[in-house]
């Protein structure tokens, strides 16, 4: 099945996609309301870390597809094609991540109803390395240095998955080689962090915050736990795998997600715990048939296709629909205002995704599939 000439599908994982989004707009919606002042829960702790939940389990599934698929294609063909691998990469992610950067800084800021505390103020100091950073394509590295205007900071994430980018095609390229690629990889990373933090204007506190913060988001770790989920279904090592695909075993490690997730319990290394938990809800929705859990349905399926460009934008449309209620509708409050903004929020936000996908990201993607592969 590996090396078979078609590509192998997996089901469920446009449903992990969507899942995955809607804690991060769920996230974003009760922040962005503490932010305003609003009436909100963002201090409940589920919800405080919600968005961090859902961008580790972005995580563990980008790692295991593009795994996946640099294993396929290096068992096909016998190498793995870099600069194609980039080449797909550039025309999926770049496109609406470098509009949502122009927009923060050159449009939403002269835009009234897309007003949000403090965020001018930010992009009136240190516009130079902060761009400079953003258009390196290390956002990740600009919200911790810099800090990011709010229309754009999720894009920190973006970073996190480039860089993982930028080392796994060559260490399944390279396997022999990989301590040395890991090495040097690492060395770059730490050259440029304490580099950054050290050009900062900021006490010496400030700047370990902005390097803990940095040690904290830099997930490269979940994103190569779910390469050797893909490793072991590409071999396959099918001990593993039929005690993972067990149906005792699945309903154990689910009620034990759900107890952890809704009591909201915090500790040091959370993040890598939950992390093996989504590499296990990855591998049996994709790979197992007897699978407890399906998300195959159509509404899913379609948000989790649209799932980048929902991540990317959703942010400014929560921004939009708080000024807007308050500036045309100032007397709806209480249960009925959060309706609204929960409803106009996610009606919003897909109708700009699919607007944004359908006349400008699929036209690239299809140039994308034509050339480069999928």
């Amino acid at each position: 099945m590996a090396h078979s000439e078609n590509k192998r599908y997996f089901p469920n994982l446009n449903g992990i996609r969507c899942i995955a989004a809607l804690l991060v707009v769920f996230h974003h919606l009760e922040q962005a309301k503490h932010a305003f002042g609003i009436d909100n829960f963002y201090d409940v702790t589920i919800i405080k870390h919600a968005g961090r939940l859902g961008v580790g389990l972005f995580f563990v599934l980008s790692g295991f597809l593009i795994t996946y698929l640099l294993l396929e294609e290096k068992g096909r063909f016998g190498d793995v094609d870099a600069k194609k691998f980039y080449l797909r990469r550039v025309f999926r992610i770049w496109p609406i991540y470098f509009l949502i950067i122009g927009l923060s800084f050159f449009v939403f800021p002269h835009i009234d109803l897309l007003y949000f505390p403090g965020a001018n103020e930010k992009l009136a100091h240190d516009v130079a390395p902060r761009l400079a950073l953003l258009l390196l394509v290390l956002p990740n590295y600009a919200f911790v240095l810099y800090d990011l205007p709010y229309w754009c900071a999720q894009t920190w994430s973006i970073g996190v998955e480039e860089q993982f980018y930028y080392l796994w095609p060559w260490i399944i390229k390279y396997p022999k080689k990989s301590g040395r690629i890991v090495f040097l990889f690492l060395f770059v990373t730490a050259v440029l962090l304490f580099g950054g933090a050290y050009l900062l204007d900021k006490t010496d506190e400030e700047k370990i915050s902005a390097i803990t913060t940095f040690l904290g988001q830099f997930r490269i770790q979940t994103m190569a736990l779910g390469g050797l989920c893909a490793y072991l279904v590409y071999s396959p090592k099918t001990k593993i795998l039929d005690f993972v695909f067990r149906k005792d075993v699945q309903i154990v490690v689910y009620s034990l997600l759900a107890i952890l997730f809704f009591s909201g319990i915090h500790f040091t290394g959370f993040l890598e715990l939950y992390a093996l938990f989504f590499s296990f809800f990855v591998l049996n929705v994709s790979c197992n048939k007897n699978t407890i859990i399906s998300l195959e349905n159509k509404v899913m399926s379609y948000l989790g296709k649209i799932s980048y460009g929902l991540y990317i934008y959703h942010v400014f449309v929560i921004v939009f629909i708080i000024n807007a209620l308050r500036t045309f509708a100032p007397q709806i409050s209480g249960t009925p205002y959060h309706i609204i903004l929960y409803v106009l929020t996610f009606v919003l936000s897909v109708a700009v995704t699919a607007i944004s996908y359908n006349y400008f990201e699929k036209p690239l993607l299809a140039f994308k599939d034509r050339h480069f592969g999928r």
